[in-house]
This record gives structure tokens, C-alpha cells and sequence, in this order.
């Protein structure tokens, strides 16, 4: 008789599409797998709001910085980092490009029915790079199906949903989830269901904790 397959080692990653780290942790996750090919590894991607009180339709990205940071050169410190960061992972910011701050609710809908149809990752991937590669507005209808479409969904059904309150509230009971169990910053990666790793960690840190997590999950510790 053959053996039942062990369930996949689950990792949870709590994330805003508008987060930068968040994108460079996507990234280095991604590769902190390929190098456990002998891991079987199931990715749910979580949402979470960096900031509920930018408007649905979002704001002009300058005058967003100036309210939240003091000033539009705020952020240049942590943007050169990112830079470097993300080219060493693959990842092409162009920070300059961006010129709106999206309220990013409609973008995780789109990822949890992406997610539904098996294109969650893929989904996540191309809204990070739109955003911070591209300058596109990831808060906007016909650019959230257009983004579904590249990714093998039905874009013009996935612009005509996000025009309903479909899941709506279910993202929301989700990001608020988050907020209760403590996650304050992002991304948070949730290893096995019990164990959070914050920040975007090295490619050996990750590597590092999913062994370690799994081993003790695996000896039900």
C-alpha cells in the first residue's frame, strides 16, 4: 500500500502590495525555497493595510509622502537600500515612476480570487512588480484586470467583480485579523502556523528558520 505524501510545510506570508520590503521578502523567499528542494512548501499569501486611512480611490503619491513621512526626500535613504537590495534579488525598483499612494483593499481581493483559481503567487509578483517597476496605479479597476489578465485570469471578469462588494468584507475581517494576533509590520511570515519571522529577512536567515520550524514541527514540538 502506498504511503500517504506528508502534508506540505505551510508558510503564511502577511504582506501590503505597496510595501517595498514586502516585495524584496517575496523575492527572497521564492529563493530561500529553491534552495530546500527537498521540502514540500504550500505559500498563502495574507493581506494586511499598511495604511486603512488612504481613500478608496487613492491619493497623489508626493502629497501622500509629505503627510505621513514630513517630506518628499523622506524616504530617499531607505529607497537607495531597497535599490540595492532588489537588484541583488532581481527586483527593478523605480521608485520615481510612482506618482499615486492606491488603497490596496481592491488589489487583495484580486489576489484571493487569483489565489482561488491557483495564481496567488503569481498574482502577488505582478502587482509588486507593476507598482514598483512600473509606476502603475494597483488601486485601479482596469489596471487590476488588466494585471489578472497577464497572469492567466479572466481580466474583464475580475474588473466587472471588483465593480460589486464581492469579498469585500472578508479581506477586511482578514487585515484585521492581523492587526489581533500582533503583526505591526510587514512582511510576517507565519512558518508551520506557529512560529512569525518579521522583516525581509536574508535568503539564509529564511532558509535557516523554515529547517528549524519544520524540523520541530515534524517531532510535534
Amino acid at each position: 500500500m502506498n504511503q500517504p505524501s506528508p502534508a506540505p510545510f505551510t508558510i503564511d506570508v502577511v504582506s501590503d502590495v505597496v510595501c517595498p520590503w514586502c516585495y524584496l521578502g517575496e523575492r527572497r523567499l521564492r529563493q530561500a525555497i529553491a534552495a530546500l528542494p527537498d521540502m514540500t512548501i504550500a505559500v498563502r499569501f495574507r493581506p494586511y493595510s499598511l495604511d486603512p486611512t488612504v481613500p478608496p480611490e487613492g491619493e497623489d503619491r508626493e502629497a501622500y509622502i509629505v503627510r505621513k513621512f514630513g517630506s518628499v526626500k523622506a524616504l530617499d535613504a531607505a529607497h537607495e537600500r531597497l535599490e540595492l537590495f532588489g537588484s541583488e534579488a532581481g527586483i527593478a525598483y523605480h521608485f520615481d515612476r510612482i506618482t499615486r499612494a492606491p488603497n490596496t483593499l481592491n488589489a487583495h481581493r484580486v489576489v484571493r480570487w487569483a489565489t482561488e483559481a491557483g495564481k496567488g503567487a503569481e498574482m502577488v509578483d505582478r502587482l509588486f512588480a507593476a507598482y514598483f517597476s512600473e509606476g502603475r496605479d494597483v488601486g485601479d479597476h482596469g489596471v487590476l484586470g488588466e494585471l489578472a489578465g497577464e497572469v492567466g485570469l479572466d481580466g474583464a471578469a475580475i474588473t466587472a467583480r471588483l465593480g460589486t462588494d464581492d469579498d469585500k468584507d472578508s479581506v477586511k475581517a482578514e487585515i484585521d485579523e492581523a492587526y489581533q494576533i500582533g503583526v505591526t509590520g510587514v512582511p510576517t511570515y507565519i512558518l508551520g502556523g506557529r512560529f512569525g519571522v518579521v522583516g525581509a529577512q536574508s535568503v539564509e536567515a529564511l532558509t535557516d528558520a523554515i529547517r528549524q520550524v519544520a524540523e520541530k514541527v515534524s517531532q510535534g514540538g
